[in-house]
């Protein structure tokens, strides 16, 4: 029996259900999930090893139109992941109409002629009529090499999923130990898991202009300790992650050191710090310093 593994780009808009699609195939967390635009900030190749095959599933932020030099640095991460795959795996909305962010990046899958499997999300959202028409639409945009449609939130046709992409891998040994499941470290990801508890309680501008940082790590077979500084462009975000007589802050430590605990299996103690960098989106130094621009070339 021969063996096959392989690089596969996940790409799309924002919100299409990258992350979501990713952590129901691993069963396992390895992307951080929020219906925020631009939660996933870094590539993170989530690694799946089976018997004959094994997935590298690299999920990449969502492709948009920045505003900011973040948003350029996080559009280039997501090209370079489309450059260096072997298939590229572009998940859309299925309920949401084909728009202008979709046409660009239908443009660079043509430029690139790679083979593209086109995954059409939350079909558990609409009737089959409406799934018939939707896929027939997508057909007539492009000639892609599979169209797969799918449920990352119900996990509705995953197995369907796994076995188009293995048709795409190349024949060869594994490129990761089978026991691992993601080629980010476990210090990164504390630090997208607190995140993630910001993320799900602060609105507007908060959520695109925070960073965060792992100051200090201590920790033996019983305990954790974590000293974590939450990173901010404005001082007025400062307050609002604050919060008044610091509610924020100590929601956003209590949620984070629940999953922590669940993660690692032993109590994690969390403390946080809250530090103004003006304007830190648009200094390429610091997107840099806080590990978003991956990539040392421009």
């Amino acid at each position: 029996m021969s063996y096959k593994s392989g690089f596969i780009a996940i790409i799309g808009r924002p919100n299409a259900g990258k992350s979501t699609m990713m952590n129901a195939l691993l069963k396992e967390k390895v992307a951080i999930m929020s219906d925020k635009p631009n939660t996933t900030r870094n590539n993170i190749a989530g690694i799946l090893t089976k018997e004959d095959a094994q997935y590298v599933f690299v999920d990449t932020p969502g492709i948009h139109k920045p505003q900011q030099q973040l948003g350029r640095v996080l559009n280039k991460n997501a090209y370079t992941a489309m450059e260096d795959c072997d298939v590229i795996a572009w998940i859309v909305d299925g309920s949401q109409p084909f728009g202008g962010g979709d046409e660009f990046i239908l443009n660079r899958i043509k430029d690139l002629h790679k083979p593209t499997v086109l995954l059409v999300n939350k079909v558990d959202q609409m009737s089959r009529e409406k799934l018939m028409k939707v896929l027939m639409s997508w057909t007539e945009k492009y000639n892609f090499d599979d169209i797969v449609p799918l449920s990352a939130l119900k996990r509705t046709n995953l197995d369907e999923v796994l076995t188009v992409f293995k048709e795409y891998l190349i024949e060869g040994e594994p490129m990761f130990p089978e026991e691992m499941i993601s080629d980010h470290d476990e210090n990164f990801q504390i630090c997208e898991i607190i995140r993630e508890k910001i993320l799900f309680r602060t609105h507007d501008e908060i959520p695109h202009s925070i960073a965060v940082l792992l100051e200090k790590r201590e920790e033996d077979e019983k305990e954790m300790f974590l000293n974590i500084m939450i990173v901010v462009d404005r001082k007025s975000q400062k307050g609002i992650i604050i919060g008044k007589q610091g509610q924020m802050i100590h929601s956003i430590r209590i949620a984070a050191q629940q999953e922590l605990k669940r993660k690692f299996g032993k109590p994690v103690h969390l403390e946080l710090y809250v530090r103004v960098e003006k304007d830190w989106r648009n200094r390429e130094q610091k997107i840099k310093q806080f590990g978003l621009d991956e990539l040392n070339d421009d």
